[in-house]
């Protein structure tokens, strides 16, 4: 019957594969199986100092590029099931290395207000609440803290490299007000869409680190997951 409904809809609102191109359907299954490489811990090289570990669904490439770009600048909404599922695996793969006390608290790395704008929806924040549903549904306790605000304007990241990434986020993410006391009741996961240099994680675990108590499962424990990774990235794994 869901097939069936899927081929009308696809005849009255023609629909393209978001992966490949494939007409009528919104993703086709082969392009979904590309978001089921295997999570892994993953490491950009050079490695930013201050960057948690890291685990990543698949690489960042092919199908999974061209699901993750149509989700965050072409508004194919839809995509955020599959896509959160694959955070959530991620999230995950990870489980096990902080020492959490308390529910699993997913921290969206914010984008730009400009972009955000630009674009009429915060891709990572609605990818984060699928993996956090997900994760609920597993049994995991978790949910989306967002408490991360940028409080200077950043430059676009497209085209830099590792070194001027770093510069250009130095600073720029700082904790909202009310949110030390709310990183206080669970372990925290940073999460984000993709992982390329590393320096947005970097920055947003060092705001974190700046206000989150010490303790077990805090400052040390400290983790982050994304749904890919730069293929150098993926295939660096030396745990």
């Amino acid at each position: 019957m869901r097939g069936w409904w899927r081929e009308i809809v696809g005849l009255v609102l023609p629909v393209a594969c978001g992966g490949c191109g494939s007409p009528r359907t919104e993703l086709c299954d082969e392009c979904a199986a590309g978001l089921h490489a295997g999570p892994r811990r993953v490491r950009p090289a050079p490695e930013p100092g201050g960057l948690p570990a890291v685990h990543a669904a698949a690489p960042y490439e092919n199908a999974v590029r061209a699901m993750l770009l149509a989700h965050k600048e072409r508004g194919a909404l839809g995509l955020a099931g599959v896509l959160g599922g694959a955070l959530a695996a991620a999230v995950r793969a990870g489980a096990g290395h902080g020492g959490d006390a308390g529910p699993l608290l997913l921290v969206p790395v914010p984008s730009a207000l400009r972009a955000t704008a630009g674009r009429g929806h915060d891709p990572v924040r609605r990818m984060a609440a699928v993996a956090a549903a997900e994760l609920r549904r597993g049994g995991t306790p978790a949910g989306v803290l967002a408490v991360l605000r940028q409080r200077r304007a950043v430059a676009d990241q497209a085209g830099l490299g590792a070194r001027d990434r770093k510069t250009n986020l130095a600073g720029a993410l700082v904790v909202a007000e009310g949110g030390r006391r709310l990183l206080g009741v669970g372990g925290v996961v940073l999460v984000d869409d993709v992982l390329t240099t590393g320096a947005s994680l970097a920055e947003a675990a060092r705001a974190v680190r700046a206000v989150k108590p010490a303790g077990p499962g805090t400052a040390e424990g400290l983790r982050a997951a994304v749904v890919a990774a730069s293929p150098s990235a993926f295939e660096i794994n030396r745990n």
